[in-house]
């Protein structure tokens, strides 16, 4: 059994308690327009290149048979060690469960030492389920977290958490058509799953990323809101601002970055809706 992995990120501090190593499991199943990791929604190997800094050498043309054309690569990498700047590179790399698990292993006296350990995002990682239960067994009790979506089977989702130490869920909206026009599913399976983990007993997080004018409204805070009041594993609630440079590296990985709302718009904030209701909540 092997794991695709586009990135992992050491001494991350925002990923769950303490200082933590992130690993960003590769592919997910939505289509949010906001998505600030494209190159982590196919879950296949991609091409990614950096054409804002390429010089057109025609190195990568000549050394490609498909004459370096985005859209017609097939990850052979002839291109990558022929580029003189280094702007070409393959992302998502195979492990092994037991490959992964002894690469998280060699911090692990850091990352206890300051209360924390190892999660497991993306993309969504439980897409890849099985790879990742099994590199969790090979952590031999080390600190374990997921950043998800939510949206999986109810099954696969119960043995994932089953097997966790904690949770940080993404709770988009609340509106089922919104959810399937902005994100490309509905959300029924998404607000399944989020019933099981409150009655779960592990600690968790619900992060909403901030959309300017698709669910930054009243109606969308008091609805969260409303199916989060009396979750007594829930620790707290936050708040992230779209950030314009979501659309970066799209170009980067062959495809556009095409969105139905107004980017310059201020996002807007309500905290009371959370409070007044007893869930503490913040704004990263």
């Amino acid at each position: 059994m092997t794991g695709l992995v586009f990135d992992i990120k050491e001494m991350a501090i925002f990923d769950g308690p303490g200082i933590r190593t992130t690993v960003f499991l590769k592919g997910c199943p939505l289509r949010c327009q906001w998505c600030h990791n494209p190159e982590g929604i196919s879950p296949k190997v991609e091409l990614m290149v950096k054409y804002a800094q390429c010089i057109k050498c025609g190195a990568c043309v000549a050394a490609c048979p498909t004459g370096a054309v985005h859209s017609l690569c097939t990850t052979r990498g002839e291109c990558i060690s022929v580029c003189p700047l280094n702007l070409r590179r393959l992302v998502g790399e195979s492990y092994t469960p037991q490959e992964l698990a002894t690469f998280l292993l060699k911090h692990r006296p850091i990352l206890e030492k300051n209360g924390g350990g190892v999660t497991f995002s993306g993309g969504e990682p439980l897409l890849q389920s099985s790879f990742l239960l099994a590199t969790i067994k090979h952590l031999e009790g080390l600190h374990c977290a997921v950043e998800t979506s939510g949206f999986a089977s109810k099954a696969k989702f119960k043995e994932v958490v089953e097997h966790l130490d904690y949770v940080l869920m993404d709770l988009k909206m609340v509106d089922s058509e919104k959810h399937r026009y902005y994100c490309g599913e509905d959300n029924r399976p998404i607000l399944e799953n989020l019933k099981y983990l409150k009655g779960s007993g592990k600690p968790f997080v619900i992060r909403i990323p901030v959309i300017p004018g698709v669910n930054d409204n009243d109606e969308n805070y008091r609805e969260t809101a409303k199916l989060l009041e009396g979750s007594l594993n829930l620790e707290k609630v936050e708040l992230l601002p779209y950030q314009r440079t979501a659309g970066a590296k799209y170009g980067m990985v062959g495809r556009h970055y095409l969105v139905d709302f107004d980017e310059d718009a201020k996002p807007y904030f309500n905290l009371e809706e959370f409070t007044k209701r007893g869930i503490e909540a913040s704004i990263l």
